[in-house]
């Protein structure tokens, strides 16, 4: 029978055993480490668009910008980031030259206005995760195409998906056979099908990109001879981008004139005033009476905001019309 004689007053109780008392302490949760991008690009007004809008993600930190190649190459090689975004035509060291170097540190993702497929085609020969066009593309998209290409899911706007495209289409190189007896052309003659005899000329080797003074750790990347050699998950494009539904930013809504449309495309390009009046042979007065309109009408108070919205990369540059 338990013992039923009660405690002194005031005699301090044991405490009660705890069941759990002999299983170690769960580990404090530790933060999500955030998503480390490097933006390359010559044009100081693109750049900060980006780190603005980026940087505004919770996930997203980006730790370096850079201004060409060697710039880019040294942030990476320092800085180690998940993402490198990387414009095509830059001064100096070209996105181009410097992209089989920078894909040994970390995945790239061209970021550019230039829309040649010679030059899409070559920068996906070369290594690149991903191409996306400006003003092609929406600000949600841009941030999950930086979140995508760290898991190896690549990205593609519609030229770009357009000139890929092509390439595959130009290849005549050998390809693995396919399951299941699949292609073979007397499953389509027999049902009345023939070729048109067309022939389509073999593309060139990407000439390798000559070395422009970097220290590197370890030898570039070898070329792959087909694309699908290039990286793991190449063929998950975005459906998003690629289905055909517009995707670009509707500069309607911000009731620009022709020439307020032209001057903010200049600014966007990275032209000061001066390059601009030149350009539109008016002068500068006027290219600034322009300019203070543009902002009026755009809601912006800094060239940087506002190129961030005409190009689409500001964070509120989709939302409804008005």
């Amino acid at each position: 029978m338990p013992d039923q004689t009660p405690h002194p007053t005031g005699a301090p109780q044991p405490p009660p055993h705890h069941p759990f008392a002999d299983l170690p302490l769960p580990h404090p949760a530790q933060p999500a480490r955030r998503l480390r991008v490097v933006v390359a690009d010559d044009n100081p007004v693109v750049r900060a668009g980006l780190t603005t809008l980026l940087s505004g993600r919770p996930d997203i930190e980006v730790v370096a910008e850079a201004a060409d190649g060697r710039q880019a190459y040294e942030a990476a090689h320092q800085h180690r980031p998940d993402v490198v975004l990387l414009d095509v035509r830059m001064p100096g060291v070209d996105g181009i030259s410097a992209l089989p170097y920078l894909v040994q540190i970390a995945p790239v993702v061209m970021l550019t206005y230039s829309r040649e497929s010679e030059i899409v085609q070559e920068a996906l020969r070369r290594g690149a995760g991903g191409y996306l066009v400006h003003g092609e593309f929406t600000a949600d998209q841009l941030v999950d195409a930086v979140r995508d290409i760290k898991e190896g899911r690549a990205h593609f706007t519609p030229t770009a998906a357009g000139a890929l495209l092509a390439q595959l289409r130009q290849d005549r190189a050998p390809a693995p056979p396919l399951p299941d007896g699949l292609g073979h052309s007397s499953s389509a003659t027999a049902y009345g099908i023939s070729t048109s005899g067309q022939s389509y000329s073999q593309p060139q080797r990407p000439a390798s990109p000559a070395h422009f003074g970097i220290q590197q750790d370890s030898p570039p990347v070898a070329y792959p001879e087909h694309l699908s050699q290039m990286q793991p998950h190449v063929g998950q494009s975005s459906s998003e981008w690629t289905s055909g539904r517009p995707v670009a930013p509707d500069r309607s809504r911000f009731q620009l004139s022709t020439r307020e449309a032209e001057i903010m495309d200049l600014i966007a390009s990275g032209m000061n005033n001066q390059q601009i009046a030149a350009t539109c042979f008016i002068s500068e007065k006027t290219v600034k009476n322009h300019i203070n309109r543009i902002f009026a009408k755009l809601h912006s108070t800094s060239r940087s905001e506002a190129a961030a919205k005409w190009i689409g990369t500001a964070p509120d540059a989709h939302r409804g019309r008005g």
